[in-house]
């Protein structure tokens, strides 16, 4: 069993935050494959309104349990050397990352079978909601597709 981890991150995750997490796998010379998804905020039109942004929202509690029950159930599953789930809270305007999944391991296959699976779920099971906001100061709750 792994340890349980805080996948939350206020605001949007940042280029930064991203590069510095794919530069600390340089050392671990075990893994010959990463696979990264980014999901990222899109300037969707609805109803001729433009989404400016989302503020995403979770039951941290239940959503973190949920998340650790994903990991371990993945880490089963793939063949996995690490694994790294980070979603936003908070406003992330459009253009900007708000979930990132970073799987690694020995070999390719696993790593991107397993970062899929990993979104496919997150989007399915995890308890975190999305409210568009568009810029007359409207809004409306998203719905995951």
């Amino acid at each position: 069993m792994h340890k349980k981890k805080n996948v939350f991150l206020e605001g949007a995750i940042t280029p930064e935050f991203i590069s510095n997490s794919i530069v600390h796998h340089s050392v671990k010379t075990n893994i010959g494959a990463h696979s990264i998804f980014l999901g990222q905020v899109r300037a969707d039109e609805i109803e001729d309104k433009e989404v400016q942004a989302i503020f995403y929202t979770t039951h941290q509690d239940m959503a973190e349990n949920k998340l650790h029950e994903i990991r371990e159930e993945t880490f089963e599953k793939f063949d996995l050397t690490c694994m790294h789930i980070y979603h936003s809270l908070g406003e992330v305007k459009a253009g900007e990352i708000c979930l990132f999944v970073f799987t690694s391991s020995k070999h390719r296959k696993n790593a991107i079978d397993a970062c899929e699976y990993i979104v496919e779920r997150i989007k399915k099971e995890v308890p975190i909601w999305g409210k568009e906001l568009f810029s007359d100061n409207e809004h409306q709750w998203k719905t995951n597709q």
